[in-house]
């Protein structure tokens, strides 16, 4: 597995805080970050990897540093990857962490097992 960026991971936090609860998996070789039971994006070295939905998926990919989740070896359609060359602030993780929370809050909460 990959070494989480663990600054990375307090801004995904930050920006997920006061939407419900957040809870942290290892998976995908890195970080998986789940709000209210369901997958909003994670960490994988220092790239964010969002759940940005279908309908905001093209709008997402036409931002800099955004490329296709391609995890499977193709692109997964409503995932993303973001980058910033490693510089990220707790304003450019809210940025690209605001359609992937405006999706996932829109889906129903998983109960807890």
């Amino acid at each position: 597995m990959a070494k989480i960026d663990e600054q990375l991971a307090g801004f995904v936090e930050a920006a997920l805080k006061g939407n419900g609860t957040v809870t942290r998996k290892k998976m995908f070789g890195g970080l998986c970050v789940l709000l209210n039971g369901n997958m909003v994006g994670g960490i994988i070295g220092t790239r964010l990897m969002l759940r940005v939905g279908p309908e905001a998926y093209e709008a997402v990919l036409k931002m800099k540093g955004a490329a296709p989740m391609t995890f499977t070896g193709r692109p997964l359609k409503g995932m993303v990857y973001a980058d910033s060359g490693g510089k990220w602030t707790a304003a450019s993780v809210r940025r690209w962490m605001s359609p992937a929370i405006a999706f996932v809050k829109a889906l129903p909460k998983k109960r807890a097992k």
